[in-house]
């Protein structure tokens, strides 16, 4: 029997009807308007002249209203104008690229840690294992000091990876930008677990002589996601200090925090976490939009410290025998789940388009009515952002971001790459991805791109860039030697 109606499913392209739909709903407002006003102005063509001034004449709009009026408008104007938010201006950023001496390949971790942990060769086993899967490459570093057996952690060791890391970075920054340390007006630098006295910022603005009148932050403790939280932070202050230019510096000092104990949670850090840092250079002045990379749009904190596990599912503590680490729970890929939900929850309005939200809105009000065993519907945020930059901080937390956004491989490119070439570098990883799309040439003006980042308390971060104008592909930074070889397929599992 032939069936009763076609089957629409292979005669009708159904991604083109979702496109009309995408632009009907997004351009209802442009839509609606023109039929206004092509009515109106074909009204007032077929009005003569002496209709429309006889028409003038019955307003009885005298002279005083005509100012009123324009007055009125003056005012609204420039309240508006003084009450809207300064531009934040993103001029440049560097990536620290550390030296080939600082190297760590698969067999010289293993063997060091054979040696270190040889009376445990279960600690030794687990390690490999947890590297064999870790999407690491071959080409991640560590600071000189963890190279000696047994590690060195002095004070010493760890205030000379700093140096390295943030002055290297910061030379960079100030020679692409041509930016002199006299015209450095606020200076964030965020280190979680290495906090000196006296501090990180102190140790800034001592290398480079900055003014005595300088606001200087440094942020400890606040995770992986605290270079966003430096972002926010001097977004605020940028607010309130006209003609000013910010730096943040995002890195984490690996030297002090090198586990040597027994403790399986413990001893993931040491597989995943590898040096790295960089310095970011924002600004107010308008006379740095025509050079700027970047315009900043949005930042949205979210944290979920309020709840126990979430607290406690990356906490610094001793083990039994006395050990410092860091200590990574069972429940963090659940809580970061979690925390994401509730920032894509803020975040979404305001960057998805209107027919992504309805049809987000119609799905909620079907389940809340009708059935609430209707699958949720998931905004596609390809149609918000062009690019992805979501924390390498390990491949299962790509993984779980590729699934639940629904990405494609190449949105995840950037990070999946950054983890293989650089390993989860803290809060700098972020800037290693933007470095890794710039590379390859995809950053196109008017681009807008996301930035995701986790970190301990439990933190999800978020902030949105929109491309200035199109960027060249740098000849230095930290891909520069390397970017030719990427991306690269990195297999399941790496036998070692």
């Amino acid at each position: 029997m032939p069936p009763v109606l076609p089957d629409f499913s292979s005669s009708v392209k159904l991604k083109y009807v979702k496109l009309g739909y995408q632009y009907l709903v997004n351009h209802i407002i442009t839509l609606t308007l023109i039929p206004i006003m092509l009515g109106v102005s074909i009204e007032l063509i077929r009005l003569g002249p002496d209709e429309i001034i006889n028409l003038w004449n019955s307003l009885n709009i005298n002279l005083v209203q005509i100012l009123c009026s324009c007055f009125l408008v003056i005012f609204i104007s420039t309240v508006y104008f003084m009450s809207k938010p300064r531009t934040i201006y993103l001029v440049d950023y560097a990536c620290f690229k550390p030296p080939v001496t600082c190297r760590v390949p698969f067999a010289t971790f293993m063997e060091h840690s054979r040696l270190i942990l040889k009376n445990n060769p279960k600690s030794v086993e687990f390690q490999m294992r947890i590297l064999e899967r870790s999407g690491l490459g071959e080409e991640t570093s560590l600071p000189p000091a963890i190279h000696y057996i047994p590690p060195k952690p002095t004070m010493e060791s760890a205030r000379g990876e700093a140096e390295l890391v943030i002055f290297s970075a910061m030379d960079s920054l100030l020679n692409k930008t041509g930016l002199k340390p006299k015209d450095i007006d606020i200076l964030i630098i965020n280190c979680s677990l290495f906090s000196p006295t006296p501090s990180l910022s102190a140790m800034v603005i001592n290398k480079y002589k900055l003014r005595s009148n300088i606001k200087s932050f440094n942020l400890s403790g606040m995770g992986c996601s605290a270079g966003l939280i430096s972002i926010d932070l001097a977004r605020d202050l940028l607010q309130v200090h006209p003609n000013s230019n910010a730096i943040v510096v995002s890195t984490e000092i690996i030297t002090p925090n090198y586990y040597k104990g027994n403790e399986r949670a413990m001893l993931l850090p040491n597989c995943l976490f590898r040096m790295g840092g960089a310095a970011i250079l924002l600004s107010n002045r308008g006379s740095e939009s025509k050079r700027a990379k970047y315009r900043l749009v949005h930042v949205v904190r979210t944290h979920k410290g309020g709840d126990d596990k979430a607290f406690r599912c990356v906490f610094e503590e001793e083990d039994k025998e006395g050990k410092v680490g860091i200590s990574l729970s069972k429940d963090l890929m659940a809580i970061a789940g979690e925390a994401l939900k509730s920032n894509i929850t803020t975040m979404g309005p305001l960057v998805l388009p209107a027919s992504e939200q309805l049809l987000f809105l119609l799905t909620l009000i079907g389940r809340k009515i009708f059935n609430p065993k209707w699958k949720p519907y998931i905004p596609d945020f390809k149609q918000a952002f062009e690019h992805f930059c979501i924390h390498a901080g390990g491949r299962a937390v790509i993984d779980e971001l590729q699934k639940n956004l629904q990405l494609s491989a190449e949105h995840v490119e950037a990070s999946r790459m950054t983890l293989h070439r650089f390993g989860n570098t803290s809060s700098s990883s972020l800037w290693y991805e933007l470095n890794y799309i710039e590379s390859k040439g995809r950053m196109k003006k008017g681009d807008r791109v996301w930035q995701i980042a986790f970190g301990s308390g439990f933190k999800c971060n978020s902030a949105v860039w929109k491309c200035n104008r199109t960027i060249k592909t740098p000849v230095d930074g930290a891909w520069s030697d390397c970017i030719h070889r990427y991306p690269v397929h990195i297999p399941e599992i790496v036998k070692l």
